[in-house]
């Protein structure tokens, strides 16, 4: 409860910076007389801009600009061109937002780089949703080999769980019980570990993408995709004979309807299940992403048509974005399990008709 509390007013705070800076820089547009530009609206406000540049991937971490100034991170480039080899710069030598610059033949626009001569350029920088990545790599493997060490101790096994263990403990039972063992039958052993650790990792990410300031991992489509091609893998490589057969000439079924359902069922496992688990993810948080961002930039549109509106409109986009974010809080535990519960269901799936010795053909349902 604490760290939701801590959470909600780190939002809170964030949101009314956002609505004091807005109503300061329209304070100061609307002391002065408006130009012929400003009446032509070539300096309109631009939400959707806004919102995108916030959600997606960047070459720097950036928090805020006030003035001439711009607080930001300026991260690792790291470009190889067949023409002029292997580049290692700092991205902050493109300049910043509205004022970039070239360098060594090289120019970031839109969040993509690219050579001015146009020859092909291989982009391996560090980008934002990378080094948030690796952080929250890093905060997992700590949190769980602190809690494994914990347990080695005894700590857990012959006394109470402490500290982290307390809260840990419940979640890794839970993905056990009721993940593992209904889908996965008397296997569950082999996938569990794959299962905790798909799980934690997105959960992890969900939450860090949250903090205001910080990157949406999960709501990038490269990071779903790999964690669906890694889904995709192992349900492959978990599938039988028995599962293929009934792919490619499924049973008791008439040959014309064998005609159509062939390509279909092939489609699903091929394309439709990693699809499903990849699009699921990334919508979801992308979703969240972009209606808090839009609470936060009706400050700025009520605060362009006028500085009391935009005053008057700034508690109730708080109240609206503090909601929200406790919605979001639900949404990264509930899109973290729900990823595990469908790999888990898929791999369940492609081992279908496997004999384990029962006789019947199907592994059991559930393991008690």
């Amino acid at each position: 409860m604490a760290a939701k509390s801590i959470k909600s007013l780190l939002v809170a705070v964030f949101s009314l910076f956002l609505a004091l800076g807005a109503n300061v820089s329209f304070a100061q547009d609307h002391g002065q007389e408006p130009t012929n530009e400003q009446h032509e609206g070539k300096e309109k406000l631009d939400p959707a801009k806004i919102i995108m540049d916030h959600i997606k991937d960047a070459h720097e971490w950036h928090f805020f600009t006030a003035g001439n100034f711009h607080a930001t991170i300026p991260l690792p480039v790291v470009l190889y061109s067949p023409t002029k080899g292997l580049d290692i710069f700092s991205s902050s030598r493109f300049g910043h937002e509205g004022h970039r610059e070239e360098y060594k033949g090289y120019k970031l626009e839109e969040g993509e780089i690219s050579a001015m001569d146009g020859s092909k350029v291989y982009d391996f920088s560090m980008t934002k949703n990378v080094v948030q990545m690796l952080l929250a790599l890093i905060v997992l493997v700590f949190l769980m080999l602190g809690i494994a060490k914990k347990y080695k101790n005894g700590i857990g096994v012959t006394s109470a769980p402490k500290g982290w263990q307390n809260a840990v403990e419940p979640v890794i039972t839970f993905v056990r019980d009721e993940v593992a063992k209904p889908n996965l039958g008397k296997k569950w052993k082999n996938y569990l570990p794959l299962l905790l650790t798909i799980f934690f990792f997105i959960l992890i990410n969900n939450l860090f993408g949250l903090l205001p300031g910080a990157a949406n991992v999960t709501g990038n489509t490269a990071f779903t995709i790999v964690l669906g091609i890694i889904a995709f893998f192992v349900i492959i490589f978990s599938t039988n004979a028995h599962f293929w057969m009934h792919i490619f000439w499924p049973p008791g079924v008439p040959f014309l309807v064998k005609l159509i359902l062939i390509p279909i069922e092939l489609a699903g496992v091929l394309l439709i299940k990693p699809a499903a688990l990849m699009i699921r993810l990334f919508a979801n948080m992308v979703a969240g992403h972009i209606i808090i961002l839009s609470f936060i930039s009706l400050i700025f549109i009520f605060g362009a048509m006028a500085t009391a509106a935009g005053y008057g409109f700034s508690p109730i986009s708080i109240l609206f974005t503090v909601f929200i974010y406790f919605i979001e809080l639900l949404v990264a535990f509930i899109q973290a399990f729900i990823f595990t519960n469908l790999t888990a269901v898929f791999i369940g799936q492609s081992m279908e008709g496997a004999h384990d010795g029962d006789g019947n053909g199907h592994h059991d349902p559930v393991i008690i």
